[in-house]
């Protein structure tokens, strides 16, 4: 009974210390929190945007008739790549051979004439040397002899027309491109003075995109061009995504912005040249391209991570102060750069930023840093905060 006694007494009294030490442990002082941050550093920064834009071929023809006619035959097949020259339609001739021969007959004829006329021209003038007939009538013989080479000049003229006329009824290419459906078939009675062309070529390589951009956006970008805060070299690259999402793979170059500014919609239209080898682009086509509007010598970066809102809706961020305290900084952001905010005020070079180990930091507090490494797994709880509402990651 004794034994049992000192027994429980033993395991009480041990009992009893455990429940001290484990006390004693829970109430052991702990170090400052572990963070993981970023040194802001100026560093030079390229800045693109994405803007909508339609292609539009690089030269269009509408392929008009330029004499009146009935269509006897189509010389091309739709769809096909024509070169320029290359005979398109054929109309009827015949009048028009007519005319070519009328045309020469009165050459010929005037031709004729001025022959008569300058030899009774030079017969007068010898008869006017003795007085055989008056002057009157020489002045007349000359009158009538520059009367029949004005004639052959204009006999000349007309039969240039009308070869011309006989000409034009083969209609050719008027530039290289790929021709599109015929909207005139054979048989069809056309005029020179239709407003309906009979097909249209366009040349498709290259070719332009038309990149709509708001007024204010552009006169923003050449009023840091100007000022010196962005700088570009000759003309900027210029990428597309297409309809379905995929890269084109060509890279384009910027040509010029209108000058005219469409008071509807307050943009402009800012064209691009495309190469275009394989036809792949089509006039029409709905596009995004991205641009490079400059480079920025000296801006700051910061992780979207270490971004949070705060009860105003300002972009925040935490930072190392002196003593290793917690310092609450606003930031001024206007766009993101991959996976970092540009940051365009509340920061400077050579401050630290906390990225990880943040979420439950109060301004003021000791932290202990370590230089944050992103390939390194986030360890424990979701550390840090992440991009401010309505950005996409």
């Amino acid at each position: 009974m004794a034994n049992k006694r000192h027994g429980a007494v033993v395991l009480a009294t041990a009992l009893a210390l455990a429940a001290c030490g484990g006390k004693e442990q829970q109430q052991a002082p702990q170090g400052p929190p572990q963070v993981g941050y970023v040194v802001v550093r100026e560093q030079p920064v390229t800045l693109t945007t994405e803007l909508p834009g339609r292609t539009t071929a690089y030269e269009t023809s509408e392929v008009r008739p330029q004499v009146n006619g009935l269509i006897r035959a189509r010389l091309f097949t739709e769809g096909d790549l024509v070169r320029a020259g290359q005979p398109l339609y054929r109309i009827d001739s015949a009048p028009y051979e007519a005319q070519v021969a009328s045309a020469r007959a009165a050459l010929t004829r005037a031709r004729a004439s001025i022959a008569s006329s300058a030899a009774l021209a030079r017969r007068y003038g010898e008869l006017v040397k003795i007085n055989a007939i008056a002057r009157q009538e020489l002045e007349n013989a000359q009158t009538t002899a520059q009367q029949a080479q004005a004639d052959v000049a204009a006999q000349q003229a007309a039969l240039r027309t009308a070869q011309i006329d006989l000409a034009r009824t083969t209609i050719r290419a008027p530039i290289s491109g790929r021709i599109g459906r015929s909207v005139f078939t054979t048989g069809a009675l056309v005029s020179a003075s239709q407003t309906e062309a009979l097909a249209t070529i366009q040349k498709l390589d290259p070719i332009y995109v038309d990149i709509q951009q708001s007024s204010a956006d552009l006169l923003k970008l050449r009023q840091q061009l100007m000022s010196g805060q962005l700088t570009r070299d000759g003309n900027a690259p210029v990428r597309l995504t297409l309809e379905g999402g995929s890269d084109y793979g060509q890279t384009g170059t910027l040509r010029f912005a209108d000058v005219t500014v469409d008071p509807t919609t307050g943009s402009q239209v800012i064209r691009a040249l495309f190469p275009n080898p394989n036809g792949l682009l089509l006039p029409g086509m709905f596009v995004r391209a991205k641009l490079v509007q400059g480079t920025q010598a000296n801006a700051l970066l910061v992780p979207q991570r270490a971004v949070t809102r705060d009860e105003k809706g300002n972009a925040a961020v935490m930072v190392i102060g002196a003593d290793n305290k917690v310092q609450p900084r606003t930031l001024q952001t206007n766009r993101t750069i991959g996976d970092n905010w540009l940051v365009t005020g509340g920061l400077k070079a050579g401050d630290k930023v906390i990225v990880e180990g943040g979420m439950s930091l109060r301004p003021g507090m000791a932290v202990a840093g370590k230089p944050w490494n992103p390939n390194a797994p986030a360890a424990g709880a979701p550390q840090g905060a992440g991009a401010p509402a309505g950005q996409a990651k």
